[in-house]
Formats: C-alpha cells, structure tokens, sequence
C-alpha cells in the first residue's frame, strides 16, 4: 500500500508567475496564485498531467547542465507531437537550448527561463 500520492511538482524560481507562465504557454492552463497579493506560490491550474506549482526562492541559482557544479537535480519530460515545431515555441517563449545538435535523437534538451532543463520527447 502507497504511502502518499504524488500532488504536485513545485520549481523554485526567481519570479513564480514568470515562470508559471512560460509552462502555461508551453503545457496549457492557467497560472493561480495561493493566497491574496502574493506571487510567491503559484499553481498552474488546468493543464494535463502532474500538476506544476512555482515558489519564489530568494537566492536561487539556476541549475548548470550537464556540469556538476550546481546540478540539475531532476528534469521535465515533455511529449510533443512534432520535435521541431515544438523547438520553435519554446524558444520564442524564451527557452535557450542546451542540448539540441542530434536531430535524430528522439529528444532535445532546453533551460526554461529560470534556468531549468526540460526536455522535449517525441515517440
């Protein structure tokens, strides 16, 4: 028997609904905060999948990939229908690519605006 159910991914990040934006142009859904006049904690509502949340870290240094100094930690993996097409939203959306010169590899490596690794999967 489980012990807990998975409820949330939070990323720590300089500016949460920055952030929370740039997955809900990516993903889908809506950017909520938690509690009234604060952007510390925000929730991206609406989008499949496991839910995304973003909480402000003061002091946040972006992880370094794939070097060790400040290590990822964990990625995202998203599925995309077309590598290509969806390469060129995430990058208008402002992703910078890490990892992207192996064009028949069935995934590319990016950082979101804060700096996270994601990748970008196709089957």
């Amino acid at each position: 028997m489980a012990i807990a159910t998975l409820d949330t991914v939070v990323l720590d990040c300089p500016d949460p609904l920055a952030l929370a934006r740039f997955y809900a142009e990516v993903l889908g859904g809506e950017p909520v905060a938690l509690g009234e006049g604060t952007d510390s904690w925000i929730e991206l509502r609406g989008a499949p999948g496991t839910p995304l949340s973003f909480q402000a870290a003061p002091g946040f240094v972006p992880p370094s990939w794939p070097a060790a100094e400040t290590p990822q930690q964990f990625h995202l993996d998203l599925m995309v229908r077309d590598l290509d097409v969806a390469e060129k939203g995430v990058l208008a959306l402002g992703a910078v690519p890490l990892d992207t010169a192996d064009r028949e590899r069935t995934f590319r490596v990016y950082a979101d605006p804060a700096g996270h690794p994601f990748c970008l999967c196709s089957s």
